[in-house]
């Protein structure tokens, strides 16, 4: 039975300011209490793609695809355009002329929570040599199916292939497990994250060095130089048993690696292979990256983590994922490995200001990261002062919720958020101006996310306090499992 939650219960003891670093993590023991869901407002259909109207093309998928343009000799009888409000305004056109099929059909632009997918044009040409090959999904938008291909044309080979979903046009997998939650006090390590001899992935470890870094090189204006920099950061992977060599793979970034690569790494053992579809996790690699040192205002790693901009998000695509495709050691067991670029499949974990990181990645590049796993989330004013995003958001990580509450007062993204706070977690009893108040911050959160209709998880837990491994041990297999729910390699 659920215990839904409007304001946790405040402590005014434990009353720290800066976030202790994540250091010697280990697996402790903790108990599920709650479990179900409050269902979230129903998100509304977007709109529908239309098709490219070449011999045989098949439909465009994915959600609020524009039209595809259909190639070859065959020629467009107007492929319909983006529908507005999921009202559809054009089907796929008919082919008139003979000769080879049409091409793909281009990426349309982003939808509204995507639509149904448009019909392929039917294919007329005499004597074409085939259907035209799908159509490509429009990036971005919840749902779309796929639409059918192409009839075949008179004395063609063949009709057209079915239309291919877009990066991001997958169903929109429905409210389970959405809402608010409590668990504790009382905890117990969860069986899926623990080894069974379930079959077993290959680890890696590298480091990579500050100073070559174009984006985090140690050496930013606004650090305190009291406080010492990591010369290198360690990187550690686990590619699990279940991922194919080749294929493009989803991947899931750790912040404070190692942090919880270990638990991840049970989690993918015994999840990928799981006989019930709806705990079977993808075969994501995951990617755990070090904080490059210190802790807080002035530091690198608040410098990386608690920056409201791009910045972060910007390192992991283009430095930390390339580094780990072109290691030695990794390239000599995948050769061929590849991290997908459908920001679906691309997921941020983190606790304390790892976990604003994590959020903030989601935020400012929901083209890149769109799951997020927050563990009792530094979202509130931890921004250096001197920092130049001061001047759009003064009080750092607090604008998400309040202030300038930017997510109530943004469009929505497409993005899936996970939120946990503790009831003693820090400056749990502090007042409003502080806007240093950890339960408060991530309560916000959590009520702002509801009211704009996101697909979130909210989970209070009782009787601990900041970063408690024992919530994590407790929770993270089914952060994982609702986190990943709808992917669709």
């Amino acid at each position: 039975m659920v215990q839904v939650i409007s304001m946790p219960p405040k402590r005014t003891a434990n009353k720290w300011t800066l976030a202790p670093s994540l250091i010697g993590l280990s697996l402790l023991t903790g108990s599920l209490i709650g479990s179900g869901c409050l269902p979230a407002p129903a998100v509304p259909d977007g709109p529908r793609g239309g098709a490219g109207g070449s011999v045989g093309v098949g439909g465009v998928a994915g959600g609020g695809a524009a039209a595809g343009r259909g190639g070859g000799a065959g020629s467009m009888a107007g492929g319909g355009v983006q529908g507005d409000g999921g009202s559809p305004t054009g089907g796929g056109g008919t082919a008139t002329g003979g000769g080879a099929g049409g091409g793909a059909g281009t990426p349309g632009s982003a939808g509204a929570n995507g639509g149904s997918a448009g019909r392929g044009g039917t294919g007329a040409g005499v004597g074409g040599a085939g259907g035209g090959s799908s159509g490509a999904g429009g990036r971005g938008g919840r749902g779309g199916t796929a639409g059918p291909g192409g009839n075949t044309g008179a004395g063609g080979a063949a009709g057209g292939a079915m239309g291919s979903g877009g990066q991001a046009g997958r169903l929109d997998p429905g409210n389970e497990g959405d809402g608010d939650f409590n668990v504790g006090p009382n905890y117990t390590t969860q069986p899926d994250l623990m080894d069974h001899g379930a079959p077993k992935g290959r680890s890696f470890q590298f480091s990579m060095t500050l100073a070559n870094s174009a984006i985090f090189d140690g050496k930013d204006a606004t650090l305190d130089r009291s406080k010492p920099v990591n010369a290198t950061r360690s990187i550690a992977v686990y590619v699990p048993a279940q991922y194919k060599d080749g294929t493009a793979a989803a991947v899931l970034v750790i912040q404070d690696g190692p942090g919880e690569i270990d638990l991840v790494k049970y989690a993918l053992d015994n999840l990928t292979i799981a006989q019930d579809p709806a705990r079977r996790l993808p075969a994501f690699i995951a990617v755990a990256v070090q904080n490059g040192g210190n802790d807080s205002k002035g530091s690198e790693r608040g410098l990386e983590y608690d920056t409201m901009s791009d910045r972060y998000a910007r390192f992991i695509q283009q430095e930390v994922l390339p580094a780990v495709v072109s290691n030695s050691m990794v390239k000599a067991a995948y050769p061929n490995l590849k991290f997908t670029d459908d920001p679906q499949g691309r997921a941020a974990l983190g606790c304390s200001s790892g976990a604003a990181a994590a959020v903030t990645m989601a935020w400012f590049r929901p083209d890149l990261f769109s799951r997020v796993i927050s563990y009792s989330g530094t979202l509130v004013d931890q921004q250096d002062d001197d920092a130049p995003e001061e001047a759009m958001y003064p009080l750092g990580a607090w604008e998400y919720h309040s202030s300038k509450s930017l997510i109530m007062n943004s469009p929505n993204k497409d993005v899936r958020i996970f939120l946990n706070v503790a009831e003693n977690d820090l400056n749990s009893g502090d007042p409003e101006s502080t806007h240093h108040n950890w339960v408060t911050a991530n309560q916000r959160t959590a009520a702002a996310l509801k009211a704009k209709g996101y697909h979130y998880r909210y989970v209070f837990a009782r009787g601990v306090g900041h970063c408690d491994m024992r919530v994590r041990s407790a929770t993270l297999a089914d952060a994982l499992i609702w986190v990943w729910r709808g992917y669709q390699p």
